[in-house]
């Protein structure tokens, strides 16, 4: 049996998974709000327990990868994205649509913690190469998945049930490929797990410190797929066009990876794309108070997406690096579930601060969170990353 998975069919199911992903989330909050009639505090609280769970699949998946077949685990997930999505063809009114959603969510964090575990149990090409192009084939999904949503959800007449059907489909179609393509050797562990190579302090304060640096990123992030829809949509944007922001973003993120790629063949420092990143997305935000147009959503977007292609598949990354072979899947786990628990509070943090301030006071605070976990980031950094071990 093999060591590694296939670059090619892992780079394919990860653009299979994030093409049903965004069939998900950029229509949550508007459907909730305009056709289930919630308000926006109560579509946050969805969407927390959609991360929320998120959070579980990742973190378990993580620990389940290094210890069982990750072939088994990464075909239940699929099987039961299937079922889950397929009882909302039918069936998506409330309450069923935010419990169905939770449960995806779940399935959602495994999948993606399945397939970064997956990466980073590759030796044969380098690990930031590996990490960009799984970011890479996410994005690609994602535009793919973000063009056709909106003009299908206004074609559907708001209805959610056939983008939920092309998702079955989709991942119907996944299952196959795990089947034939995703066998691997499980990671022999010593026999006790005393016998276990424990992890250098500094590793684990960077790996936590840069965990908690991807929350913060991703509950400021997180108002874009979430709150800023309706604020998009309230300024005149059809929905249509809000959706052709992220079509943007994940264009750019595919042209922005292959510059990416050429600059590490020549670039060692890759703390230097972190913090790079972390400053252009708090800039991001700093632009959207002032913004009177579409055209300023654009720009907004642009200087986004230039901040989250080169800060957030830095960060797992760096993870790989500072841990051991037998322990790759449970730290991708925890990297995820980090993240996952940053899209969980978001939209509710959002939602309370607009309810109680408005959305200017609410750029301004995402601009100041980034750039604090930024500086937090770099100050750990600076005091260990010499102390540390990399595997």
């Amino acid at each position: 049996m093999q060591t590694e998975i296939k670059f090619r069919w892992l780079l394919m199911g990860s653009f299979l998974v994030n093409v049903g992903n965004s069939f998900v989330w950029p229509l949550t909050t508007v459907y909730i709000h305009d056709q289930l009639h919630q308000s926006l505090t109560v579509s946050g609280i969805v969407l927390l327990f959609y991360s929320g769970t998120n959070v579980i699949g990742s973190y378990v998946g993580g620990r389940l990868f290094d210890k069982y077949a990750p072939q088994r685990l990464t075909l239940g997930g699929v099987v039961a994205a299937v079922l889950f999505m397929g009882v909302l063809v039918f069936k998506n009114d409330w309450p069923t649509y935010p419990i169905m959603l939770a449960l995806i969510g779940i399935v959602n964090g495994w999948l993606m913690t399945m397939h970064n575990s997956y990466g980073a149990r590759m030796r044969s090409k380098d690990g930031r190469f590996v990490f960009n192009m799984l970011y890479f084939a996410n994005n690609l999904g994602m535009v793919f998945g973000t063009t056709i949503v909106g003009p299908l959800y206004q074609y559907a007449h708001n209805n959610v049930g056939p983008l939920f059907l092309i998702t079955v489909i989709m991942y119907a179609a996944f299952s196959i490929v795990v089947m034939k393509f995703y066998r691997i050797q499980v990671v022999k562990r010593p026999a006790r797990e005393e016998q276990l190579t424990k992890l250098p302090r500094a590793n684990a304060q960077l790996i936590w410190t840069m965990s908690g640096a991807l929350l913060v990123i991703w509950m400021m992030y997180s108002q874009w797929s979430s709150n800023m829809s309706v604020y998009i949509t309230s300024h005149g944007v059809s929905m249509t066009s809000y959706s052709l922001l992220w079509t943007i973003n994940g264009l750019l993120i595919v042209v922005l990876q292959m510059g990416i790629n050429w600059l590490n063949r020549r670039m060692t420092n890759d703390h230097l794309y972190l913090y790079v990143g972390v400053a252009t997305l708090a800039l991001s935000f700093l632009i959207l108070p002032f913004a009177k147009g579409y055209g300023s959503f654009v720009l907004s977007m642009v200087v986004l997406t230039l901040g989250e292609a080169t800060a957030i598949p830095t960060i797992p990354a760096l993870v790989n690096q500072l841990c051991p072979l037998e322990d790759k899947g449970r730290y991708q786990g925890v990297v995820n579930s980090f993240g996952s628990a940053g899209k969980a509070l978001g939209p509710l943090f959002g939602g309370m601060v607009i309810e109680q301030a408005g959305y200017q006071p609410l750029f301004y605070l995402c601009t100041l969170a980034i750039f604090t976990a930024g500086l937090v980031t770099w100050l750990m950094i600076s005091k260990n990353h010499r102390q540390a071990s990399y595997y």
